[in-house]
């Protein structure tokens, strides 16, 4: 007798649902506005039944959040300059480039706006990779490494501050200059 092996479906209708759904939340969000967001119009744009959206997310927010959480994983790489200095000056470059595009900015947008759980889905891999960069230069022997709560305070407050209250994008220029104030480099760029 032989036994019929059940093997999981890596991209599967699961993947291809979710794919879908994410993928019609960045469309709307290009198209309309962060109100126009609902299940129901969400759903008939990914092609699938409202339930099925309401089945695995529950809410606007929920879905919000995965979609943010999904987008902001891993986008930016961890650099390894060999300098504290250095590998922060990159990596704010890379986020303000990140923050400056109009289709990231939507998404952030709206999923701050949808509740206290969407904040948490566009900053906490940022924290993760800042909390990395300094926890390598303490391990390197590094003296005067800020706090990981410091240089979010200093780095990332500013940055995204600008970029989602302010309706400007940072430079890069300007982002690597939050890097010399936090270090004591230099005062606070315009």
């Amino acid at each position: 007798m032989t036994e019929a092996k059940v093997q999981a479906r890596p991209g599967g209708r699961s993947a291809r649902v979710r794919a879908a759904v994410h993928r019609a939340v960045g469309e709307l969000l290009a198209d309309e506005a962060a109100e126009a967001l609902t299940i129901p119009a969400i759903a008939a744009r990914a092609g699938v039944h409202a339930t099925t959206v309401y089945r695995r997310w529950g809410s606007v927010a929920q879905l919000l959040a995965d979609v943010a959480t999904s987008r902001f994983s891993g986008d930016v790489v961890v650099p390894d300059t060999g300098s504290l200095v250095g590998d922060l000056e990159r990596w704010m470059s890379d986020v303000a480039t990140d923050l400056a595009d109009p289709d990231v900015l939507a998404l952030m947008r709206a999923t701050i706006g949808s509740g206290p759980e969407g904040g948490s889905a566009c900053i906490t891999d940022r924290h993760a990779q800042l909390g990395a960069i300094i926890e390598r230069e303490r391990a390197r022997g590094g003296k005067e490494v800020p706090s990981v709560e410091r240089a979010i305070d200093a780095l990332l407050g500013p940055l995204y501050y600008r970029a989602v209250f302010g309706g400007e994008a940072a430079s890069s220029e300007w982002a690597r200059g939050l890097v010399a104030t936090l270090m004591g480099i230099c005062d606070l760029p315009q």
